[in-house]
C-alpha cells in the first residue's frame, strides 16, 4: 500500500502490529517508524543491518513483557533480510498483539516488498518523495508539534531554501524554535543556512567538473556566506568521497550506512560514489593538504580572506 492508504489505517486504529516501511522517501521511512514505535514504557530494540541477529531478535520477540510493557523491535537495513527471518518474526507478532515488529527498508529495490507478505498481517508501505503540498503539510504538522509559528507562505519559503529537501527542513525547525512570535521569511533568510546542502554540493561537483564557478562563488558570498565556512563544508565534502574511495576500494560496492552512519537515498549514494572514484588516493591527499594550509592562512593572517579562498579554488581544480 501507500502512504495515504496506511493513512487511513492510522485515523481508524486499523493497523497491523508487523510492519514493512520502504521506498524513495529515506525521511518518510524514519518518520513512521518513529511514530509506529513511540509507546510509552515499551521495551524497544533497535538493530542496525550489521548488528542484526536473528536469533537474539527473535528472543526479543518471544520473551514475555515484563510487567505488562510491550516488546517493539525496529530493524533498519540498507540490505535484504533473509525473508524467511521476517516471516517469522512476523508470525510471533500475530501470535502476540503486544509486540510490534518494525522492518524499515531503505534499500533501492522496492519491488520486493510490495507483496511479499501478502499471507500475513504485515502492512507493507512503500513512502514516494512527498510532493509539494506534502511537504508542506509534513513541515507544518512538526512545526506545531515543535510549537513553531509559522505558516504555509514561510514553510514554502524554507523548503525552496533547502531545493524541496524534507529533511533539510525539517532540521531547522530547533533553530526557529527560539522565536515567540510567527516566523517570516526574512526570519528564515536570516537564520537558515540558506545556501542549503543540495546547492552546496551542485557547487561542489562544478568544482569537481573543472567547471567555471565565478559566478556561483559570487552569489554564495553575496548571500553573506563566510569563506572560512566554505572552505571548510569543502574539505568535510573532499573527506566524505575520500571515504566512498576507500570503502569502495576494500567492499566493491558503497554502503551509506556504514559510511556515512545513516541511510542516504540511492541516487545521492551513486552519485557520491561515481564522484570518489574518479579522484585517486594521492590527489585526495593533495586537495586536503591545500584545504588545510588555506584554512590556517585565513585564521592566521590579515589577508583577504575572499582572496585566499579564490586562489584556492583555482589551485584546488589545477590539482584535479
Amino acid at each position: 500500500m501507500y502512504k495515504a492508504e496506511f493513512d487511513k489505517h492510522i485515523q481508524s486504529k486499523s493497523v497491523s502490529n508487523a510492519l514493512v516501511f520502504f521506498g524513495e522517501s529515506a525521511f518518510l521511512i524514519d518518520m513512521y517508524t518513529k511514530m509506529m514505535t513511540n509507546i510509552e514504557d515499551a521495551n524497544t530494540l533497535t538493530y542496525y543491518y550489521d548488528e542484526y541477529d536473528f536469533n537474539s531478535a527473535k528472543a526479543h520477540l518471544s520473551q514475555a513483557s515484563l510487567f505488562g510493557d510491550r516488546n517493539i523491535l525496529i530493524i533498519k537495513s540498507e540490505k535484504k533480510v533473509n525473508k524467511k527471518d521476517l516471516e517469522t518474526l512476523i508470525a510471533l507478532c500475530e501470535k502476540n498483539p503486544d509486540n510490534v515488529f518494525v522492518y524499515a527498508y531503505y534499500g533501492s529495490d522496492h519491488k520486493t516488498y510490495t507483496k511479499a507478505f501478502a499471507k500475513t498481517q504485515a502492512m507493507s508501505v512503500r513512502f514516494f518523495n512527498p510532493k509539494e503540498y506534502e511537504a508542506q503539510n509534513i513541515i507544518l504538522n512538526l512545526a506545531q508539534q515543535k510549537n513553531v509559528n509559522i505558516d504555509k507562505y514561510s514553510v514554502s519559503h524554507l523548503l525552496n531554501t533547502h531545493n524541496a529537501d524534507v529533511a533539510l527542513a525539517a532540521n531547522e525547525l530547533d533553530k526557529l524554535a527560539v522565536f515567540d512570535r510567527e516566523i517570516t521569511t526574512k526570519d528564515i533568510d536570516n537564520i537558515v543556512y540558506g545556501l542549503g546542502e543540495i546547492n552546496l554540493e551542485d557547487f561542489m561537483k562544478k568544482l569537481l567538473e573543472k567547471r567555471d564557478i565565478t559566478e556561483d562563488l559570487q552569489n554564495i558570498l553575496e548571500h553573506g556566506e563566510d569563506e572560512i565556512r566554505i572552505l571548510t563544508t569543502l574539505t568535510s565534502y573532499i573527506t566524505q568521497l575520500y571515504m566512498f574511495n576507500i570503502y569502495i576500494r576494500v567492499n566493491g560496492a558503497p554502503n551509506a550506512l556504514d559510511i556515512l552512519g545513516y541511510p542516504a537515498p540511492k541516487f545521492v549514494v551513486d552519485a557520491k560514489a561515481n564522484q570518489s572514484i574518479k579522484i585517486k588516493p594521492p590527489v585526495y591527499y593533495k586537495l586536503h593538504e591545500l584545504l588545510l594550509e588555506s584554512e590556517l592562512q585565513m585564521k592566521s593572517t590579515h589577508t583577504d580572506k575572499g582572496a585566499i579562498l579564490r586562489s584556492t579554488l583555482i589551485r584546488f581544480q589545477k590539482i584535479l
